[in-house]
């Protein structure tokens, strides 16, 4: 038996380096990136922002150099030619930094994920451009996913000892290892040593691929009685719910979605693992199950577009519906291909899914491109339905004649926009400069660490700059019915009393007096009388104290009292709100029915509420998670 020595290992990594050059520098350019980032985490915000493109271009060229490596290795080229390739590959890669900036732009991850995608995919095909191949192709890729499944295996098992020897000095010697030190060992591992590991791995010899004929037995035994009985089970479940939904006659949950994609993903990697023994005598069944799979999948697709197409026509367009209507389109072509085409060359999937993957990450017809336009028209058609449009421009509405519902729905929409797509793609709508505002707010100091504001706070301090614009400061932001969280029924039902009139009155009282949600204690002066609020974020309670005279109101009581009476409750249910699972049930009651009154010997004090947003679980319990209101006292 021949034991590996410290000099083959390195020889063995030498050589991988000479064969991979591109793909060895952006493993170490990404390596390095990520460990700047972990030293410069909470210090430097710019510098942090380049580590991080910087770890995504070199996750991108490395990808994107392989594939160009082992498309060169497939051809008869001469060798300048085939540099000249891989350094084209490597600058394309690297001038997409000045493209992908997702610190600025938070759909630039999505982007990011989807390129990383396409380019995996690519790496698949890479080397079999060319008619035929199909076994080559089949043995290549079960040679590279192994391959990985190997990498990482040693890679943790690597981490775990090295882990534990650093633990053990820290331990024994006192030395100050932080725990930073680990973050930079995995990363060195997984950046460096499993992706040299890999590369080693990586088949070089095409032609010969094309005349292997072996498969592991233990991947057939995996595939026929894991893989397609799971596919089994799946397809049993949502064709009885499709049976189920069709005898009710009603539309399907959002999240049926998932369940058949995820039917397709474990149907078609269970087929693609078999392919190869498909043709064999004991195998003939094979051929069955896959006309099968694909033909079951018809109806699944048609629920699919069923549930999409609802969320669209009431939501808009977002990233994650574009994608399922990408990919129930994708899944339908493959199925007809299958089903229609003797002559079955299994390339297609990867190579299909590489081109739509491209397609939906940029230009006018991509996935943020048509998402944003469709929830910017969203927002836009609130204003104009709100008087709030004026010369093409968005303008501040009147909130008193918006009722809460309608109004927190619209001041949602708009800090979901916000978040996502960034203030400046409002600009067209907008007389002032939307640049030159953010660069104001970003130039905002945390008054606690004096660094600037963190992105997740710069987006709100984008948000609420619009809010206050656009006059919907009086309006909640608790919910949004086209984001993409679960369809699924929450635990918790989410309820809003909202005052159905605007105007309250308040005749017969000496002092009106707001509430600060925001704020735990707020103290002031009225011709000698010292008032204090107090709000308890743990029991929900609001305490008002006026010189030496306590109250307290507890919103809760109300939400208690009013809910017993659901006969009663039911007429003032607004029969406008879309009442389902996406948007909280209003109630828009009376000013009358939405105070509490006391009385101390010096004072009457009225907690008059405007909105109360509340959860009730299926046991019936409440739990309030928004006020708004204001105190009227007279004075006795």
């Amino acid at each position: 038996m021949k034991f590996l020595s410290l000099k083959n290992l390195v020889q063995s990594a030498v050589n991988t380096i000479k064969r991979y050059p591109f793909e060895t520098f952006f493993a170490l350019a990404g390596t390095i990136a990520a460990t700047a980032k972990i030293e410069l985490d909470n210090l430097n915000r710019v510098s942090e922002n380049w580590c991080m493109r910087a770890i995504m271009i070199a996750n991108l060229g490395f990808l994107l150099s392989l594939s160009a490596t082992l498309y060169t290795q497939s051809k008869s080229w001469e060798a300048g030619k085939k540099i000249l390739v891989k350094i084209a590959a490597a600058v394309i890669a690297m001038l997409l930094i000045f493209m992908i900036n997702p610190p600025e732009r938070q759909a630039d991850y999505t982007r990011f994920f989807l390129l990383s995608l396409a380019f995996h995919l690519m790496v698949a095909f890479a080397a079999f451009t060319n008619k035929g191949q199909i076994q080559g192709f089949w043995q290549f890729n079960k040679t590279l996913f192994l391959r990985f499944l190997a990498c990482m295996l040693y890679g943790v098992v690597l981490f775990a000892g090295l882990a534990a020897a650093i633990g053990a000095t820290n331990f024994l010697f006192n030395f100050k290892f932080e725990a930073d030190t680990y973050q930079v060992l995995w990363v060195w591992i997984t950046g460096m040593f499993t992706t040299t590991f890999f590369l080693a791995g990586v088949p070089t010899d095409i032609p010969a691929l094309n005349e292997d004929e072996g498969y592991p037995k233990g991947l057939k035994i995996f595939t026929q009685y894991v893989l397609i009985p799971l596919s089994t089970v799946y397809v049993i479940i949502l064709l009885a719910y499709e049976i189920k939904i069709l005898i009710e006659w009603k539309l399907p949950k959002g999240l049926v979605s998932n369940l058949i994609l995820g039917y397709a993903v474990f149907g078609i990697l269970s087929l693609l693992l078999v392919y190869p023994i498909r043709e064999q005598n004991e195998n003939k069944w094979l051929k069955t199950y896959t006309r099968s799979f694909y033909f079951l999948l018809i109806p699944l697709q048609i629920l699919l577009f069923v549930a999409v197409g609802t969320r669209v026509f009431s939501y808009g367009i977002t990233e994650f519906r574009y994608f399922l209507i990408v990919l129930a389109l994708w899944l339908l072509f493959i199925s007809l291909y299958f089903l229609l085409f003797k002559k079955q060359n299994i390339k297609i999937i990867p190579i299909s899914l590489c081109i739509l993957t491209l397609f939906s990450i940029y230009g006018p017809q991509s996935a943020f491109t048509m998402s944003m336009y469709s929830q910017r028209g969203m927002v836009v058609n609130f204003f104009k339905k709100h008087n709030g449009f004026k010369d093409g421009k968005l303008a501040p509405v009147d909130s008193t004649k918006i009722n809460m519902h309608e109004g927190s729905l619209g001041a949602s929409r708009l800090k979901y926009f916000i978040f996502r797509y960034d203030l400046k793609e409002l600009q067209p709508y907008f007389k002032r400069d939307l640049n030159g505002i953010t660069d104001s707010l970003a130039r905002i100091k945390d008054e606690a660490t004096n660094l600037p504001v963190d992105r997740e706070e710069l987006r709100l301090m984008k948000y609420q700059w619009a809010k206050k614009q656009l006059s919907l400061g009086r309006f909640n932001d608790y919910y949004y019915p086209g984001a993409d969280e679960s369809d699924e029924m929450p635990q918790d039902r989410t309820y809003i009393f909202s005052q159905n009139d605007n105007v309250t009155v308040i005749k017969g009282y000496d002092i009106e007096l707001a509430t600060d949600q925001n704020a735990d204690t707020v103290i002031n002066n009225y011709n000698g009388i010292r008032i204090t609020q107090i709000h308890s974020n743990s029991t929900d309670s609001y305490i008002l104290s006026l010189n030496n005279e306590t109250l307290k109101f507890d919103p809760l009581e109300l939400v208690n009292k009013m809910m017993a009476d659901t006969t009663k409750m039911e007429k003032y249910h607004d029969p406008k709100g879309k009442d389902n699972h996406y948007t909280p049930k209003v109630y828009n009651l009376p000013s009358g029915l939405m105070q509490i009154t006391k009385e101390t010997p010096g004072y009457t004090i009225v907690f008059q509420f405007s909105s109360i947003y509340f959860e009730r679980s299926k046991k019936g319990g409440a739990d309030i998670s928004n006020v708004s209101g204001k105190y009227l006292i007279k004075i006795k």
